[in-house]
């Protein structure tokens, strides 16, 4: 099968963590034990978070005092792609002797009227007290925004329309490469009045873009990797229970946070619902388990799911036609 894995930003950075180098690695090296047993019997294509280290990457740039002004975003983006997936790239190898293993930087277009620019709503960098949120506002031009008691910094959050390089990751794929891309939901980039590919200031959503990239790699199964075990209804009351099977609208009826699980579950549906195949939402280290229906919150248009049988099945055998002599 085709898979187009996203890895959560908690793969690489968990909850409470330094963004230390050795920590990240650590983490990715953990990542990939669990994607490498998928990687041997199917095709993979893994896509990444990088909310903390672009966070990391923009107040650096923001306080380095030799650069007349910080970094923009799709700069940083870039930026993040390289580092992320040298780690991936490097742990692949090792895990996966002999395959060839590619890391890309890609672009991914968005609209250049996307209203998201015009009301910027994708949290991004460290916290601030409302006082340190108007100095900031001041100085460098950020959009500041309440994130519960604290202010951090937002910017333009557009809708991804195509991955720039989809041919090429196709034909990686074609050569039995895993394919590390898209990572941070790609470098937004738009098309100016000349036709020519421009750099924005945004950030697109990563699960948003795996699906675009899923959708047009034409991949068997999305799958969305994160730090919970399934969605979950009711969640954060008594009656919380996991989601297994499920169909596009019945997710979507469950109305989740914009902010946590919503776009995860936005991807899954628009990918299912576009090419009839299957999402999941789940742990990491649970990824064999979703594939073989055990595990995770399973997403197809009748929200059955019996295992990859169900996804490519089995090519039946034509029984051996014997000649009769007379």
């Amino acid at each position: 099968m085709r898979i187009v894995v996203a890895l959560g930003g908690n793969a690489l950075l968990q909850r409470g963590d330094k963004p230390d180098a050795d920590i990240q690695i650590a983490n990715v090296e953990t990542a990939v034990k669990a994607l490498a047993p998928l990687a041997e019997e199917h095709e993979v294509v893994i896509t990444h978070g990088n909310g903390p280290q672009v966070g990391v990457l923009a107040l650096q740039s923001a306080n380095d005092a030799n650069l007349t002004t910080p970094y923009p975003f799709d700069t940083l983006g870039a930026q993040t792609q390289g580092m992320i997936g040298y780690w991936l790239l490097q742990a692949l190898q090792n895990n996966l002797p002999g395959r060839h293993v590619a890391a890309l930087v890609n672009q991914t277009l968005v609209l250049a009227g996307d209203p998201a620019f015009k009301n910027p709503t994708k949290f991004v960098g460290e916290v601030y007290n409302e006082e340190q949120a108007e100095k900031l506002a001041a100085e460098r031009g950020w959009v500041m925004k309440a994130d519960g008691p604290y202010f951090r910094r937002v910017v333009g959050s557009p809708k991804p329309q195509r991955v720039i390089e989809t041919r090429l990751i196709r034909t990686m794929l074609a050569a039995g490469a895993v394919v590390v891309c898209a990572g941070g939901g790609g470098v937004p980039v738009i098309r100016n009045e000349f036709g020519k590919l421009q750099g924005v200031e945004a950030v697109i959503d990563k699960d948003l873009t795996a699906a675009v990239l899923a959708e047009a790699l034409e991949a068997d199964v999305l799958m969305i990797l994160t730090d919970v075990p399934a969605v979950m209804a009711d969640y954060g009351t008594p009656q919380q229970r996991e989601i297994t099977r499920s169909t596009p609208g019945a997710l979507r009826d469950l109305g989740l946070p914009a902010g946590s699980m919503g776009p995860k579950v936005e991807a899954a549906c628009r990918f299912v619902e576009l090419t009839g195949d299957m999402a999941a939402i789940g742990r990491l280290q649970d990824a064999r388990d979703i594939i073989a229906g055990k595990a995770g919150t399973i997403v197809t248009p009748g929200g059955n799911y019996g295992g990859p049988d169900d996804i490519r099945p089995p090519v039946p055998q034509v029984p051996e036609t014997r000649v009769r002599r007379a």
